[in-house]
């Protein structure tokens, strides 16, 4: 079956956190049951994380439904300011969301690769409890310089991984080059609805490469149980891209 996906535009970044927020919310409110959300780091997502915190946008969140996970994370405590998991505690988790609920990627183990193993028991765990075969309803992404996606960096064997859910990443291509640990394609892709949040003029070059159908990890992640969306700013939309509904996904 075609792989159902889809380009949205918005005139800057600030309009993009706004636009994603909005989708987000409005899926949260679709469901009754438990909710999960897999998020991201970056700067576009760190602004949609400290928007979620105020009004309106908290209480349009069902705090209580919603369990949160992590894509990827530095090896770092989450003390240090290169952390995705301690960003997000940061600007809205550790204020608005029940401790019980937040599944952050423990980076206080021997290694990334045990960081690994923990982390994906956890995922393991949460689908047995889930209804269904998808382990998130949501998952946020971007995409690097390189056409990396989460810590999965082309040529890496963690981007060819087909078995596992979360693997050590002891070298980062791209900087900041400190170890990783990361989740793989085969489990990013059970969600619902993925969207790839994408801004900036240096963002074209690399999206170009990613919407020609080049073997990038960026371009191979999709959501397998519903639909993969690009949510781009103006400047980031390279011009082999139009903002219409398309039933191909990049590579």
């Amino acid at each position: 079956m075609p792989r159902k996906s889809s380009v949205i535009v918005v005139n800057d970044v600030s309009a993009l956190a706004e636009a994603a927020l909005a989708r987000l919310a409005d899926q949260m409110a679709k469901l009754e049951r438990e909710i999960a959300v897999c998020l991201t780091g970056g700067t576009t997502p760190k602004h949609m994380y400290a928007m979620m915190a105020q009004p309106p946008w908290r209480e349009r969140i069902p705090w209580g439904r919603v369990h949160w996970f992590m894509g990827d994370d530095r090896f770092v405590p989450y003390n240090d300011p290169l952390s995705n998991c301690g960003m997000a505690k940061r600007q809205f988790l550790d204020a608005c969301a029940p401790a019980d609920h937040i599944h952050m990627i423990d980076t206080d183990k021997g290694s990334p690769d045990g960081s690994a193993a923990d982390y994906e028991r956890i995922l393991r765990n949460h689908l047995a409890q889930r209804d269904g075969p998808s382990l998130f309803d949501v998952v946020l992404l971007g995409v690097g310089p390189d056409g990396h996606t989460a810590s999965l960096f082309p040529g890496s064997s963690a981007a060819r991984e087909t078995e596992r859910w979360v693997v050590g990443v002891p070298q980062a291509a791209v900087a900041p080059f400190v170890p990783r640990v990361s989740l793989t394609l085969p489990c990013l892709s059970l969600v619902h609805e993925m969207i790839f949040l994408c801004a900036g003029a240096e963002k074209k070059a690399i999206l170009e490469r990613v919407f020609s159908g080049e073997d990038l990890p960026a371009a191979r992640a999709f959501a397998s149980a519903g639909e993969t969306i690009w949510m781009l700013d103006l400047a980031a939309v390279p011009p082999n891209v139009r903002s219409t509904a398309t039933d191909r996904h990049p590579g």
